[in-house]
């Protein structure tokens, strides 16, 4: 389990291909790889990865065909660098929302309004993950914790769209500072939320509404 407040980020150092198949190194800092172990879980921008080698400061894991589909892991290239969070352990401090590191889609970037001390950012996520986004819900972007500002219907392209806002500490210690307009990031629905809405739809198609 994960919390959704990123350590750190971390740089790909080395990439190799195969078919359907990636790995890729992650030079990690010595504060983030205190007591790491092979088959430690790692959060890389939101996503659940299993550490497969140790180097020195070089850590290695393994990217398999789904990952590799619904993530944008896929797209890294060497010298890019992605959100990182360690496992959460019993006693840990809880200060965003819990998160399985399990990607459910990408939502792409399609506006970014900044101001001195804020930025916010709209994103355009996959219409069939709009029913569990509300105002001021947790959402996981890159493995990081926000809020929803506001969901709205995008009138240029039809289809719902959401927004957060971002503190000076948020831009300073994640990748999303670096987001451009265009680029794809990864979500992460409230499992919470997901539950609740799931559950009343069951129940009222169960009535026949």
């Amino acid at each position: 389990m994960f919390t959704g407040i990123v350590q750190g980020t971390a740089e790909v150092v080395a990439i190799s291909e195969a078919e359907d198949f990636r790995s890729h190194v992650l030079r990690l800092s010595e504060p983030l790889r205190a007591g790491l172990e092979i088959g430690a879980s790692v959060s890389h921008n939101g996503v659940c990865l299993t550490v497969t080698a140790i180097d020195g400061e070089r850590v290695s894991f393994d990217l398999m065909r789904e990952t590799l589909k619904v993530t944008n892991l896929g797209a890294l290239q060497v010298g890019d660098r992605v959100n990182v969070e360690r496992a959460a352990r019993f006693g840990d401090e809880i200060g965003g929302h819990a998160m399985s590191g399990h990607v459910m889609g990408m939502a792409q970037i399609v506006d970014i309004e900044s101001s001195p001390n804020n930025r916010r950012i709209w994103f355009l996520p996959p219409q069939e993950l709009a029913r569990f986004l509300f105002d001021k819900g947790y959402i996981g972007v890159d493995g990081t914790s926000l809020t929803i500002g506001r969901v709205e219907s995008d009138p240029e392209v039809g289809a719902v769209r959401f927004c957060v806002d971002l503190i000076p500490e948020t831009l300073a210690r994640t990748v999303i500072a670096e987001r451009v307009v265009g680029e794809l990031v990864n979500l992460e629905i409230d499992p919470q939320t997901q539950a609740i809405v799931e559950t009343v739809e069951r129940v009222l198609a169960g009535r026949g509404h």
